[in-house]
């Protein structure tokens, strides 16, 4: 089975090395962050550094003229990946025999909330989500799919990942988060995560609901959830805490608002890509789900992707929607966190490779190969050549 690893262009660009020491692992492919979100990360391995700070999202090569004179535009990044460092790292990777994909990561940028709020998200209650760039918005879906087009399709790139292609919400680590002390299960984030944007509420009074009582309705709902009550999991706890017709509003407008936005960076990225380019998205089968592995109805996107990439740390039975949908040449991706300190579990790689194939899959995702101990990357590479 075809193995990928995720690395950052500060993993490799510096430390002359790291691309045979990635090609050794046993992966034929390196996904590379091309745009990407703020983020402190650590490099065990780097002769010049050990930890990276990218302050704000931006994107790792230098931004095109497409975006003279355009709000929002893309950040150029500091200096944790000046000048054009996906190019020069790309360049090294495919010297070493790897196949380089593009790593793009869209609706997730709280720079772009700072110093333009009306792009965010606004919850029931008029908070803004700095780091959720509203998708219903159509300057900030511009942005998005001309995004898309660019970041994914680089020199020396023969596909690419596009990340957060999608709706974002409350869930999402931000700063120090102090997020956590109200259990709000499924259903609370959900609603916690429902924009009131001008354009969301537009949206919500095309599907029926006047706007005003519908963010009420959401502020009702959630009281029990802030006085501790617990909560069924599923739609079917949403359709309890809202009612089935304003629940169905809300998730109508949402599934179409995604649904379009997939269709069209996609379809951007076609537009500007060579022949053969593949285009994979990063994918919840559950669609109104939202996140960096944005939901989607599987019979829709795997009619427009050409595949998937599916979380499956802790069991692979997310693929298990997508099966009935695929083609031949479909993709299925099952994203393996193989980072021991961050949940993962390097060790079992091998049997949780043999789990995600019987659940479908027809590729692996390494996370993350630049973060990874040495250890966890020797587990990795025992696994991939099958001594573990």
């Amino acid at each position: 089975m075809k193995a990928a690893a995720f690395l950052y262009p500060w993993d490799v660009v510096g430390d002359p090395e790291a691309p045979a020491r990635i090609a050794a692992l046993g992966v034929r492919q390196v996904t590379l962050a091309a745009a990407y979100h703020s983020t402190r990360a650590l490099t065990p391995r780097h002769p010049r550094h050990r930890i990276v700070t990218a302050a704000h999202a931006a994107v790792l090569y230098p931004p095109g003229e497409r975006w003279q004179g355009r709000e929002p535009r893309p950040y150029a990044a500091g200096d944790w990946a000046p000048g054009d460092a996906y190019g020069e790292a790309a360049r090294a990777l495919r010297a070493a025999g790897l196949d380089v994909h593009s790593w793009v990561v869209l609706a997730h940028n709280s720079r772009l909330g700072e110093e333009h709020p009306a792009t965010s998200v606004v919850n029931a209650y008029g908070d803004r989500y700095p780091w959720a760039p509203c998708i219903a918005q159509p300057a900030t879906r511009a942005y998005l799919v001309d995004l898309a087009a660019e970041a994914a399709v680089r020199p020396d790139t023969g596909g690419t990942e596009l990340e957060s292609c999608g709706w974002y919400g409350l869930a999402h680590l931000h700063a120090h988060d102090k997020t956590s002390g109200v259990a709000l299960g499924e259903a609370g984030q959900y609603l916690m995560s429902l924009c009131f944007c001008a354009p969301c509420r537009q949206g919500y009074a095309g599907a029926g609901p006047d706007p005003d009582g519908l963010a009420a309705a959401v502020r009702d709902a959630l009281e029990p959830l802030w006085r501790g009550r617990a909560q069924d999991t599923g739609w079917a706890a949403v359709e309890k805490l809202l009612g089935v017709e304003r629940a169905a509003a809300t998730r109508a407008w949402r599934e179409e608002t995604a649904r379009t936005l997939q269709e069209a960076a996609i379809g951007a990225v076609r537009a500007a890509a060579p022949p053969g380019f593949q285009v994979l998205l990063h994918a919840d089968p559950v669609a109104y789900h939202c996140g960096a592995n944005a939901g989607v109805d599987p019979a829709h996107i795997l009619g427009v992707a050409d595949g998937v990439v599916v979380p499956c740390t802790g069991g692979a039975g997310a693929l298990t929607p997508f099966v009935a949908h695929a083609r031949d040449a479909t993709v299925l991706a099952a994203n393996l966190t193989v980072v021991g300190g961050m949940g993962g579990s390097p060790a079992t790689l091998a049997a949780d490779t043999a789990r995600a194939a019987e659940q479908g899959a027809t590729e692996l995702r390494l996370y993350h190969a630049g973060l990874a101990s040495d250890a966890d990357l020797a587990h990795v590479a025992r696994a991939l050549s099958g001594q573990e």
